[in-house]
């Protein structure tokens, strides 16, 4: 399967997502196109690339994309930054913002929900009967398939239990069916876009807090670098941006630096806020 067919593709998944793949990722390829393979009628993987590279279409190229990109998430994953968030950084945003200034909070790279349902219940938990009045969330990914099922509002006991208390699982979600379904409560303060972090962060606006977590792990130091940029731009001058906890923006850029005693903690430097301030 390694050859010009491999390579091609291999700079398309780059262009369209920033994920990296090099020859000792061969094998991720034939587990996760699969599904793709036999949907297309093709013997194998090697013929899917090699159709690709030779007729290519979009929505087959991004169903590719969208199996290859990794959607773990769980509630409340690594769970000291919502910690810091509910007990630190929330409550002094909240009495600064108010009814006149909604707090904005992106979690970018979203995937299947979790993490803006986690904040959203953070935000419950110290804003109270104000959460949705006060505060709003921009949850986004790149993967249509993906955004679906956080836009559902719909999991697994499986999922639920990876990260939630008995006591937020009973506060927060109602049994359907089979599943779980967060509570409506949540989802009103949830808006779920489709973006491509490496599209830039135009039309977004400014946010007090941005979580952009396990996303930069998958990319070239070049798009690492556009990235964490771009989120700095992304960032009110007071605000805080977390990546997760194996990020580091050491050689990357300038415009952030890192926030003392809290790992994976970062705010613009006070050159960038003065750039931003023009």
């Amino acid at each position: 399967m390694i050859g010009p067919d491999f390579d091609h593709f291999c700079r398309l998944v780059a262009e369209r997502s920033g994920l990296v793949l090099g020859p000792e990722k061969a094998y991720l390829l034939k587990g996760r196109l699969e599904n793709i393979v036999r949907a297309e009628g093709l013997a194998d993987t090697a013929a899917l690339l090699a159709r690709i590279r030779s007729a290519p279409r979009p929505e087959l190229i991004q169903k590719c994309v969208d199996a290859l990109a990794t959607h773990e998430s769980s509630f409340f994953r690594d769970g000291a930054p919502f910690e810091l968030i509910k007990n630190s950084l929330l409550p002094a945003l909240l009495k600064r913002s108010g009814p006149a200034r909604k707090l904005r909070i992106w979690c970018a790279a979203c995937s299947s929900g979790q993490e803006p349902l986690s904040m959203a219940i953070a935000v419950h938990e110290t804003a109270g009967a104000n959460a949705v009045r006060d505060v709003e969330i921009l949850a986004t990914d790149f993967s249509e398939p993906i955004l679906a099922k956080a836009r559902a509002g719909l999991y697994s006991d499986f999922e639920v239990r990876r990260g939630l208390s008995p006591e937020r699982l009973q506060r927060w979600f109602q049994r359907d069916g089979e599943t779980w379904r967060a509570d409506e409560q949540l989802a009103r303060m949830i808006t779920y876009r489709s973006h491509n972090l490496l599209k830039g962060v135009a039309g977004l606006g400014a946010f007090d807090i941005i979580l952009c977590r396990n996303v930069l792990i998958y990319f070239n130091a070049d798009r690492k670098r556009l990235v964490l940029d771009d989120l700095a731009k992304a960032l009110s001058d007071d605000g805080s941006l977390f990546l997760g906890s194996a990020e580091t923006i050491m050689g990357l850029t300038e415009a952030l630096e890192a926030s003392p005693g809290a790992r994976g903690l970062y705010r613009k430097t006070s050159q960038e806020r003065r750039l931003a301030a023009g």
